[in-house]
């Protein structure tokens, strides 16, 4: 009963902190919908500030790795939103990605 209340818990703290979630003022295009298998190429939005003035760096990236599954599942719910920041500084955003969805899982493979 305390793993499932524990469980439970961490799910609403996630919920709750997904407010904190990349920016949602990215414009999508619609008008082609095609499924496009291709590698992935230079992101042109890299080094430019979002609106906020801010550009996500090792910290945000970290932050973003933590709440993806959680952003995964509401991007599901809401296309609007994104689940990793495009204004980012490139390869230290990465690396925070990567470790704070490393740790989750980790985590979860604990639990």
């Amino acid at each position: 009963m305390k793993k499932i209340l524990a469980f439970v818990l961490l799910v609403v703290l996630l919920v709750t902190l997904a407010a904190c979630a990349p920016g949602s003022k990215v414009k999508l295009d619609k008008s082609n919908t095609e499924i496009q298998f291709t590698t992935p190429g230079p992101n042109p939005e890299r080094d430019k500030p979002a609106e906020s003035g801010l550009i996500a760096g090792l910290a945000m990236g970290f932050w973003h790795g933590l709440i993806s599954p959680v952003t995964l599942i509401m991007s599901f719910l809401n296309p609007v939103i994104q689940m990793y920041e495009v204004h980012n500084n490139g390869a230290m955003y990465n690396l925070g990605f990567l470790i704070g969805v490393a740790i989750v899982f980790l985590l979860l493979g604990f639990f």
